[in-house]
């Protein structure tokens, strides 16, 4: 019999590393045999909890796949379900997903035209045809479309990404937006729909107002497979041996860096695939994104790893409900209604660590959602086309509320050259919930709730300014350009040199390096990055010595600006105390 003792056993079990414990109470289950891992890495399994307190311990070594009520759906490796087991919980081994459906219901490789040639995405297409689906829109409207590498997959597919956009050759300031499918290899309708999207949109340009001002506002970057191994495990013309994890059986959304659980939550290695999408958010300024899944139907926004809520979980729950309302106007009673109407907070659903949506979040200052857009993980083709009409109209609104709450371009005053700055929210950020304005073109996008806003702009070596009383409306923008003073705004000399700083960066004692050996007397001010004066004093230079020793040891660690004065000549460094 399972009781509550397993709470305080989970907690044991995580101080003990995860090293296998006996507990009274151990569940009826034989120990997982080799067999029942004969055909794939995990199994799908079925158990209860008696409180979601415990899915804090299990998510540690099984992957969870759905909650309801106190009943668990997961992934289980042979080692996580001997975990489970040594733990006292009775489980159920289930199908794997799609593994019921035939292959006329998985049916890939049959591509369907209207009268007017155009695709039907009623039908799964091979790796091939993808890659072929893929290049062709590149090809097809180079104007408007570029076809990015990712990356590549541990068995070297290619992890594609179209990057749509009017000038989509030039870096244009305005919002960055991703869509992003099937990161779990078996969860595919978003597969096709995210192919159907691409197509959409690009034949609509020119055509459609809404679409033609989507693509003229914004860039919009669509990856319809992030798990190419995972979703042609069965092989390249095969989708129906899908499974959920990477090649190595690594389910590729628990991989990442995690705020609350590390940086390797999950035990792994960051694969290959992971690695790849962490550069390619790096190089990339997304200011919203979304990443589609299967199994529930719901729209899980963050945070996954702790219950705190996100600094905007007002602004989430609004466009959650936009997206679900707007799924129920054009699906039938039944769809799209998990949790609360087909809306829920990541942890109050179910806890998980190292996802992607939390590591976008947290470290790439962006906002990702999780959609669950289909309860049956494998969709048969019959239903692909419904599923669009259920969805697209969501797919759009959330497109296009990348582009409101208040957005702009940061500027030197000086020479009027775009600033890379911190945009903050003062009393409303938290866990790095403020963005960032990019270079080359000093453009930010902050999607922020209704209401009244104050915002500061700092960047390294300018003042910062704080704008007061921003007014947000749902469904319009604010456009706001900030202009900012460097740290040297109103200093008239007659000339300028540079003074080295050494040893840089340092621990507060340093040397100043003057170019001039000429005796005499000058004065030194130090700032620090935002703008503050910290240090002041006059200093005399014997003849024929040009070393200048300085004590700054009390100061905390950070990047600061340093400038001497000596007769009509002004010397100045940056340097960095750590």
């Amino acid at each position: 019999m399972i009781n509550m003792n397993r709470i305080l056993l989970g907690i044991l079990f995580l101080a003990c590393s995860f090293q296998t414990i006996t507990v009274r109470g151990q569940s009826d289950n034989p120990n997982p045999s080799d067999s029942l891992f004969a055909l794939h890495r995990d199994i799908y399994i079925k158990f209860s909890v008696q409180s979601k307190d415990e899915i804090a311990v299990l998510t540690r070594f099984i992957s969870i796949d759905n909650v309801r009520q106190l009943e668990v759906w997961a992934f289980a490796s042979q080692q996580g379900l001997e975990k489970l087991s040594s733990l006292g919980y009775a489980y159920e081994t289930l199908p794997v997903p799609g593994s019921d459906l035939n292959k006329l219901e998985l049916q890939s490789g049959v591509i369907n035209k209207d009268k007017n040639g155009r695709t039907i995405w009623n039908s799964y297409p091979t790796y091939d045809q993808y890659i072929g689906y893929m290049t062709g829109f590149a090809s097809t409207y180079p104007d408007i479309c570029k076809l990015d590498t990712v990356g590549t997959s541990n068995q070297n597919r290619l992890i594609l990404a179209l990057r749509i956009s009017k000038n989509v050759n030039i870096d244009e300031p305005e919002p960055q937006f991703l869509y992003t499918s099937s990161i779990h290899g078996d969860e595919i309708a978003g597969y096709v729909l995210m192919l159907h999207l691409i197509d959409t949109l690009l034949s609509s340009y020119g055509v459609s107002d809404r679409i033609t001002d989507m693509i003229d506002s914004n860039v919009i970057v669509i990856n319809p497979l992030a798990n190419p191994d995972g979703t042609f495990h069965g092989g390249n013309d095969n989708i129906g041996d899908a499974w959920r994890g990477n090649a190595y059986g690594v389910d590729l959304n628990r991989n990442f860096p995690d705020p609350n659980a590390g940086p390797h939550p999950d035990g792994n290695s960051w694969q290959t695939e992971t690695v790849a999408w962490m550069a390619y958010a790096d190089n990339n300024r997304f200011t919203m994104s979304a990443n589609f899944h299967g199994g529930a139907e719901v729209f899980n926004y963050p945070w996954d790893t702790w219950a705190k809520l996100h600094a905007d979980d007002s602004w989430w729950q609004f466009v959650g409900r936009e997206w679900a309302d707007t799924c129920h106007e054009y699906s039938p009673s039944g769809y799209f209604n998990d949790q609360d109407n087909g809306v829920t907070n990541g942890y109050a659903w179910y806890e998980i660590n190292g996802g992607r949506q939390d590591y976008m979040n947290y470290y790439q200052n962006c906002r990702e959602v999780t959609l669950e857009i289909s309860g049956i993980k494998m969709l048969p083709v019959s239903q692909l086309l419904n599923w669009w009409r259920y969805n697209y109209h969501s797919f759009f609104n959330y497109i296009e509320q990348a582009s409101y709450g208040f957005n702009g371009i940061v500027t030197d005053t000086v020479t009027n050259e775009p600033v890379a700055a911190k945009i903050l929210i003062p009393g409303h950020d938290i866990d790095n919930s403020y963005v960032f304005s990019h270079l080359p073109s000093g453009y930010y996008a902050r999607p922020v709730d209704e209401g009244t806003f104050d915002a500061t702009f700092s960047a390294t070596g300018y003042y910062s300014k704080t704008i007061k009383n921003i007014s947000i409306s749902h469904y319009t923008t604010t456009h706001l350009d900030v202009q900012l003073k460097p740290l040297t705004y109103g200093i008239k000399t007659n000339e300028v040199k540079t003074a080295l700083v050494y040893p840089n960066p340092g621990r507060g004692c340093i040397q100043i390096l003057l170019p001039d050996q000429e005796e005499g007397l000058g004065d030194i001010e130090i700032w620090n990055s935002s703008g503050k004066s910290v240090f002041k004093n006059r200093f005399s230079v014997p003849a024929g010595q040009n070393t200048l020793p300085i004590n700054l040891e009390k100061l905390p660690s950070g990047l600061y600006m340093i400038l001497l004065y000596k007769g009509n000549t002004r010397f100045q460094d940056k340097f960095i105390i750590q």
